[in-house]
């Protein structure tokens, strides 16, 4: 069972066989697929289910804190639900590949009090740009 489909159901969130299949083609690591890559792996599992239903449950998950939505370089939105462990991204600038990273220190520490306008910083996101192995080879 996923650690989404987990929280899900923690919350009391009506699991029906549609929103369950959603959950569980979101399940892994390094999980980013855009809505079409969701409901293509859905029909794959349930053919009835319809574009409809697969982009409303994305937009419950987001509304419920329990998936991320990227937008990453004018791509397609991409669904992350690694939503409560804190981490950046690395993305491949050739194919949009991305990964989750979980880079060590304060990443506040590198905004000098003059660079930060009175605001009271709250949380930082930091997205590390790259060639992944695959796109990097001759």
């Amino acid at each position: 069972m996923s650690d989404l489909l987990e929280r899900l159901r923690g919350r009391g969130w009506r699991m029906t066989a549609q929103r369950r299949v959603v959950a569980e083609v979101l399940n892994g690591d390094h999980v980013h697929l855009t809505a079409d890559e969701v409901l293509a792996r859905a029909t794959d599992r349930l053919p009835e289910i319809s574009r409809a239903t697969v982009y409303n449950t994305l937009g419950e998950l987001v509304s419920l804190g329990e998936v991320l939505e990227l937008a990453t370089d004018g791509r397609a939105k991409r669904y992350d639900p690694n939503a409560h462990r804190p981490h950046q991204h690395l993305i491949c600038s050739d194919c949009g590949a991305i990964r989750d990273v979980h880079p060590t220190g304060d990443p506040l520490s590198a905004l000098p009090d003059a660079e930060r306008f009175g605001f009271t910083v709250s949380a930082v996101e930091m997205t590390y740009r790259g060639r992944c192995p695959d796109c990097a080879r001759p």
